[in-house]
């Protein structure tokens, strides 16, 4: 819990940078309202480099690291469609008025094996173009969308891994962690503003939390393919200071190893390419 709280701010700073790259991001008149969702177009283009040959020959070796199936029967491939997923925004933590209660932050994509086993791709929109950044087992990302059904937005409270819609007004839960959070029947988006404000209101970039060098940095080193794998340590994200892209880069490793720790039971590489 401990080593969780500590990475709050880092998490929130992820997000804000990530924001610069997406549609709309402070478009929002009300808190009800989400940023468009990517595009049609750059959702494909996402689509296409989750299914890049080089993506498919590191899902490859995701898939057969546990020696559960050969490389070369491991065969993966793309199922279903490619969706935008949206966390928790700063703004609303903060209680910016009309500040949207989540920002889109990646495209993820899921891939199956040929003895069925199921992973997420999630791909950024970097200066350079779509690229794949973190392959997770499970399909967390794309469930949750398709059990929405088109009714309402979803988004992920990632600091305790909770999924919720969002729905004439209110926060609805969509898995256990979510219904601990706001109950069975949710609550409407001014309580869910106030809960996540008491819990995080003060671990904001910027707070004193921050300052202190608690939001900044990550003690474990996350799960990369041999050819690419490093390490290092991060001081906490500065948009301001460096730029978009930088701050989208450190940003995106911040947040994936942030997510690395809250998604308990998922193995999760993360990709350079």
């Amino acid at each position: 819990m401990a080593s969780r709280k500590s990475t709050i701010a880092a998490l929130f700073a992820a997000t804000a940078a990530l924001g610069a790259f997406t549609p709309s991001a402070h478009a929002a008149s009300a808190s009800s309202a989400f940023p468009a969702p990517f595009t049609t177009a750059a959702t494909v283009q996402a689509r296409e480099a989750a299914s890049s040959p080089a993506t498919l020959h590191t899902l490859t070796r995701f898939f057969a690291r546990s020696s559960v199936i050969k490389a070369t029967a491991a065969r993966p491939h793309l199922v279903g469609p490619s969706v935008t997923v949206y966390s928790l925004a700063p703004e609303f933590v903060a209680g910016r008025p009309g500040a949207p209660v989540a920002l889109p932050q990646f495209v993820a994509s899921k891939a199956v094996s040929a003895d069925g086993q199921v992973a997420s791709l999630w791909t950024v929109r970097t200066a350079q173009g779509w690229k794949v950044v973190n392959i997770a087992t499970g399909s967390d990302e794309t469930d949750y969308v398709g059990k929405a059904h088109g009714r309402g937005t979803v988004f992920q409270e990632p600091q305790i891994n909770a999924w919720y819609v969002v729905r004439d007004g209110r926060v609805l839960p969509l898995d256990p962690d979510a219904r601990l959070a706001v109950g069975k029947t949710g609550m409407t988006l001014a309580a869910y503003q106030q809960l996540v404000h008491k819990k995080y209101g003060d671990k904001l970039p910027g707070s004193a939390y921050d300052r202190r060098g608690k939001g900044g940095g990550y003690g474990d080193t996350p799960i990369l393919p041999a050819s690419n794998a490093h390490a290092g340590t991060m001081a906490g994200v500065s948009a301001k200071t460096a730029s978009v892209a930088a701050a989208t880069a450190t940003a995106m490793a911040i947040l994936l190893t942030i997510c690395l720790r809250v998604r308990r039971a998922r193995h999760s590489r993360r990709v350079t390419m």
